[in-house]
């Protein structure tokens, strides 16, 4: 990927339901050039899919968080299969360093939230966890709300 390629993947993180002339218009190209260079992404598995970010999901579940978790011994898969049932969980995340797997959290209010987070914590594997709030999203690359 060139530098081309990295500017027109952020014009599509904000906007990826955007046409093809005005990216070629922002990006100071032809029509054709960012047709071709989207194909090529897609082809090659940089761009591996476009979603839609709907408004509810940021209205309906406001109280956000992010979960820190540590597993015990090997039991990192049984623990993503076992988070991957809860409905509050939207996503699971493996990672380096003291913390081996992050989850993405949302629920509809306070209460809730310690109800998932006292759930999560029962789960067998996990030994330690840490829990972040989320307060706002100032800038997201997914969406503007």
């Amino acid at each position: 990927m060139d530098a081309f390629d990295h500017r027109l993947i952020t014009a599509l993180r904000h906007d990826g339901r955007r046409s093809i002339s005005d990216l070629a218009g922002e990006l100071g190209t032809t029509r054709a050039t960012v047709r071709a260079r989207m194909e090529r992404l897609v082809q090659s598995g940089e761009i591996v899919g476009f979603t839609v970010i709907l408004r509810a999901d940021a209205i309906e579940l406001p109280v956000r968080g992010i979960m820190l978790i540590e597993v015990g011994g090997q039991g990192t898969d049984a623990v993503v299969r076992e988070l991957s049932g809860f409905p509050e969980v939207s996503a699971v995340h493996t990672t380096n360093g003291k913390w081996d797997l992050v989850a993405e959290l949302g629920t509809t209010d306070l209460i809730e939230f310690d109800k998932v987070l006292r759930r999560i914590r029962l789960v067998s594997g996990i030994v330690a966890s840490e829990t972040n709030l989320l307060l706002a999203t100032p800038r997201s690359v997914k969406a503007k709300l």
